[in-house]
């Protein structure tokens, strides 16, 4: 046996370069670019189709959701956060929400 050959590193040293069979990270790009629907969700309420049809201009219908209650974000179905409504800009009479929290989803809803 020749003793002169030492055992191959299993790791690189850090100042070697990438072999080319090396994987490559992987790039989301493609991934990041898909559109998701985002919705604020205000409240809800339930009501009979018979009062739906009362409905005229300046009806109002009553929310389960108090003024100053957190909104959901809710994300293609999910709800992913909470937070406040917020004026962002006086001038054009837009408003947004605040993240106050952030929902962790269950492992449930990340198999599904």
């Amino acid at each position: 046996m020749d003793e002169s050959l030492e055992p191959q590193s299993a790791t690189p040293e850090p100042d070697a370069a990438p072999s080319a069979s090396a994987p490559s990270p992987p790039k989301f790009d493609a991934i990041l670019s898909i559109p998701v629907t985002v919705q604020v969700v205000l409240g809800s309420t339930t009501m009979a189709v018979a009062s739906l049809m009362k409905l005229g201009r300046g009806g109002l219908i009553a929310l389960d959701q108090k003024v100053g209650d957190p909104v959901n974000v809710v994300v293609n179905g999910r709800v992913i956060a909470r937070g406040e409504v917020v004026v962002v800009d006086e001038e054009s009479a837009r408003y947004g929400v605040s993240l106050n929290e952030i929902v962790a989803s269950s492992r449930d809803d990340r198999a599904a």
